[in-house]
C-alpha cells in the first residue's frame, strides 16, 4: 500500500461530535443519579490512537457557535493531540442545532449494555463538502489515509454526499481511503437504495475495508456468517470466505478486516480478528478478555490497525496491534483509548499484565 510521503496529515477523519453520559459505579441508567460525561464520536475514537502515538491527525467536523459543549469538545480534541477544522454554525434558538449525545448503560455480568442515542437537531447533519477546501487539504497539504465511517455517511443525505466527495477527492490526490461500514438499521430506514449506492461508490474507491459480518451483509450485500459471533473458532473459515467474496466485489481493496467477538457476559468476551492483506489471511485467534465497557472496542481495533499501516508494518503485525488496542479500549472507562506508548499495546498482545516499574 503506497502512502504519500509528502503529506502533512497521517490521518483525516470526518465526524459529528457529541457527548456521552455513563452512570458511575456501573449502575443501570434507570437507577443511576450520578453520571460521568465525556466527549465522543466513533471516528475520533479511531483517530485518537495514532494521534497519541505521534501521528498528525485532522478532524473535519462542525460546531455549534458559542456552545459550552462545543468548547468542551474542542478542549478534548486538543488534549488528545487531534487538530480540527469545522464551521461554527449558529444555534438558531432553543429548538435549533446542538451537539448529539448518548446515554450508555455499560452493563455488568449478565446485564447487557444498552445505549440510547439522541441525535435530533444534530449539527453534524449539515456537514458538507462546501464547508472545506478539499483540494487544499488533500492536494497542497496532503493526507496519507482518509478514514470514513458509515455512521457519518448515513447521518443525512447531505453527509452521504459529503463522504462521497471526500472519497473522490482523496482518490484523486493519491490518498489511501479507509471505510469502516458501521451499519445501523435506524440510520438506513427508508433510505436503503440511496445509501446502498453511496456506500458502494465509497467501497469501490476504498483501499481498506473494515466491518463485522452484519456490516458487510447489510451495507454491501456480501453474504457471510450469521451475526451474533457465537462459536467463533468453528466459523473462521466462513469469515475468510466472506472476505474472499468482498475481494471479488471490490478488487481495489488491499486490506480487508473484520473483528470477531463472542460475548460470554458483559464483563468477559472472546476477542479475535481476521485481516486479509499482503496477499494472505492473518488471524488473531479469539482469546478471552476482561471488559469494563465494550463500546468503542471496534473503533480501538481500527485505530491500531491504521497506526500499524501508517508505520509501514505488514498487515499481520498491524492486525496484532489492532487486536491489542481494541482489547485496551474495552478496558477503558471512556469509549476511546489513549495508549501510553507502543510497548503498552504490545504487552496486551503478548498477555503480559505484570507490573512494570
Amino acid at each position: 500500500m503506497q502512502l504519500r510521503d509528502d503529506a502533512r496529515w497521517s490521518l483525516l477523519v470526518p465526524t459529528s461530535m457529541g457527548v456521552r453520559l455513563t452512570p458511575e459505579s456501573v449502575e443501570p441508567v434507570h437507577l443511576a443519579t450520578r453520571y460521568t460525561l465525556q466527549v465522543t464520536s466513533a471516528e475520533t475514537n479511531v483517530a485518537t490512537i495514532p494521534a497519541c502515538l505521534g501521528e498528525p491527525a485532522l478532524v473535519l467536523t462542525t460546531f455549534v457557535a458559542g456552545s459550552p459543549i462545543a468548547a468542551l469538545i474542542k478542549a478534548s480534541l486538543r488534549e488528545r493531540g487531534l487538530a480540527y477544522l469545522g464551521r461554527e454554525r449558529p444555534q438558531g434558538g432553543p429548538w435549533g442545532y446542538r451537539h448529539q449525545f448518548n446515554i450508555a448503560d455499560q452493563g455488568f455480568g449478565h446485564r447487557a449494555p444498552r445505549v440510547w442515542n439522541d441525535r435530533a437537531g444534530e449539527a453534524g447533519l449539515t456537514l458538507s463538502a462546501a464547508d472545506f477546501d478539499l483540494d487544499d487539504i488533500f492536494g497542497r497539504q496532503g493526507v496519507k489515509i482518509l478514514h470514513l465511517s458509515g455512521l457519518v455517511a448515513a447521518l443525512s443525505p447531505l453527509t452521504s454526499e459529503f463522504c462521497v466527495a471526500l472519497a473522490r477527492a482523496a482518490h484523486r490526490h493519491g490518498t489511501v481511503v479507509s471505510l469502516d461500514l458501521n451499519y445501523r438499521a435506524s440510520f438506513w430506514a427508508g433510505r436503503e437504495d440511496e445509501l446502498r449506492g453511496a456506500f458502494a461508490e465509497i467501497a469501490g474507491l476504498a483501499d481498506i475495508l473494515v466491518g463485522n459480518e452484519e456490516d458487510f451483509q447489510l451495507a454491501l450485500g456480501i453474504p457471510g456468517p450469521a451475526a451474533g459471533g457465537e462459536g467463533l473458532d468453528a466459523h473462521i473459515e466462513s469469515f475468510k470466505a466472506m472476505i474472499t467474496a468482498i475481494r471479488a466485489a471490490y478488487p481495489g481493496a488491499q486490506v480487508i478486516a473484520t473483528t470477531l467477538r463472542e460475548v460470554i457476559s458483559a464483563s468477559r468476551h472472546r476477542w479475535g480478528m481476521v485481516v486479509y492483506g499482503d496477499g494472505a489471511f492473518h488471524v488473531a485467534e479469539p482469546r478471552e478478555i476482561e471488559v469494563l465497557d465494550r463500546i468503542g472496542g471496534g473503533d480501538g481495533s481500527v485505530g491500531g490497525l491504521l497506526y500499524g499501516l501508517l508505520k509501514g508494518w505488514g498487515a499481520g503485525r498491524a492486525m496484532q496491534f489492532g487486536w491489542a488496542t481494541g482489547a485496551l479500549a474495552v478496558a477503558s472507562a471512556t469509549d476511546y483509548v489513549r495508549p501510553a506508548d507502543e510497548e503498552q499495546v504490545w504487552s496486551v498482545w503478548h498477555g503480559n499484565a505484570r507490573v512494570q516499574r
